[in-house]
């Protein structure tokens, strides 16, 4: 809880921190949210092979301390007065680098620390935890800013990741329900793949969170660009409007927390009512009625990316579980290096209000297209398991509604 407060602070000062050295720009802020996480588009895969083949709590350890040591770099430049955009960049995608490692192995680590029977409630607890820090963080470091500046906030964070470590260090080893690490060997980046791609249960979410993710990352960096330049904002309501929408996300957490077992339906239907509170967040008449439709927003939100997390974790085998991780992480964090300079541009081009209108319209359309690719590559997977197998196939639609059943 201390260490993601600490970052969620950083988060919210990073984007007024940018802002500031550019001036407003929109696509300077796109473009800071794209190389944080282009690394994990580039190498999240490799990262969750990395969590399949070590123990995963000293990965964590050794992954938290290099975060703490980016935030301490990255709060001294600020404080000396010699922070230039090109290091916010450079740190971004540093950050992201690491991030290709941590991410996979902390959300894998999950089920080892409770087992399959909690893992729902334990999912949904965790995401809880997330969101209430991310509902602090953002309203304190909104109040630090406009007292202190952007400095003392990546200090903050540096010092907060101590918190982790010594949580991670000081874990009874023996309670965790701990796999056999997989031996190294050619070809398990294909292997990981052709898993996810046999199985509908798991295709379905990783693809829902995929089409959605590239307009998630964005639509935080967006909040800032209608507090500030549509609504007039300081850095004070800013925090506000960022704990709004983390508010939303902690309802929708403890939402998910209730349920006994993952919905499809739940799913997909939290990612259209994200899509389309995206929309009504573009053309809210005033600043109240912006941060009124943050709340459901950041509900909808967390309820798609909690019962998709939960889905993946349950439908994995244990000596699959880093690597269909590590691919589902892939689709969260890796569609930001494009949506978000897209979201950028298209603020320049067409103005905020259309961008996030225009962002949400494609995020609801992004179901539809998960769906579809679903059914297709359900039913190829299944007319060659039955050509492998000597069975007669029927071509066509025929397969796809067969396979996809």
């Amino acid at each position: 809880m201390i260490s993601n407060v600490g970052t969620w602070m950083q988060r919210t000062a990073q984007d007024w921190l940018v802002l500031d050295l550019t001036r407003g720009s929109g696509s300077a802020l796109g473009i800071t949210v794209a190389l944080q996480f282009l690394p994990v588009l580039l190498f999240g895969l490799w990262g969750g092979m990395i969590a399949d083949r070590y123990p995963k709590r000293r990965v964590l350890i050794v992954a938290q301390s290099l975060m703490g040591l980016l935030a301490l770099v990255m709060g001294v430049l600020v404080l000396s007065g010699t922070a230039q955009v090109w290091h916010v960049y450079v740190m971004a995608f540093l950050l992201g680098c690491v991030s290709c490692v941590e991410v996979p192995t902390r959300q894998s680590f999950v089920v080892e620390m409770v087992g399959r029977k909690d893992l729902p409630n334990a999912i949904a607890l965790n995401s809880s935890s997330f969101n209430l820090a991310r509902v602090v963080g953002p309203a304190v470091a909104g109040l630090l800013i406009h007292w202190l500046g952007t400095g003392p906030i990546y200090m903050l964070n540096a010092v907060s990741f101590a918190a982790v470590i010594a949580g991670l260090a000081m874990m009874r080893t023996a309670e965790l329900h701990t796999p056999e690490p997989v031996k190294r060997a050619k070809g398990q980046l294909r292997e990981g793949f052709r898993y996810v791609r046999r199985r509908p249960a798991l295709l379905l979410p990783i693809l829902v969170v995929g089409f959605m993710a590239i307009f998630m990352q964005s639509f935080s960096a967006s909040i800032a660009l209608m507090a500030r330049e549509v609504f007039k904002a300081g850095a004070s309501s800013f925090g506000i409007a960022s704990s709004a929408f983390a508010i939303g996300a902690l309802g929708g957490a403890l939402l998910a927390a209730r349920r006994v077992a993952p919905s499809r339906r739940f799913l997909l239907i939290g990612a259209i009512c994200f899509g389309t509170f995206q929309i009504a967040a573009a053309i809210a008449p005033a600043y109240p009625a912006f941060l009124a439709v943050l709340l459901p927003a950041g509900m909808a939100m967390i309820s798609v990316n909690t019962t998709a997390n939960t889905m993946v974790q349950l439908g994995a085998s244990p000596h699959m579980r880093g690597r269909v991780t590590g691919i589902y992480v892939l689709v969260l964090t890796g569609g930001a290096p494009i949506g978000a300079p897209l979201v950028g541009w298209l603020t320049e081009l067409i103005g905020i209000r259309a961008a996030v209108a225009t962002a949400g319209s494609l995020s609801v359309t992004g179901v539809g297209l998960a769906l579809l690719l679903t059914r297709l590559i359900a039913g190829r997977t299944e007319g060659e398991r039955k050509e492998s197998a000597g069975e007669p196939v029927v071509r066509g639609p025929a397969t796809a509604a067969e396979g996809a059943g």
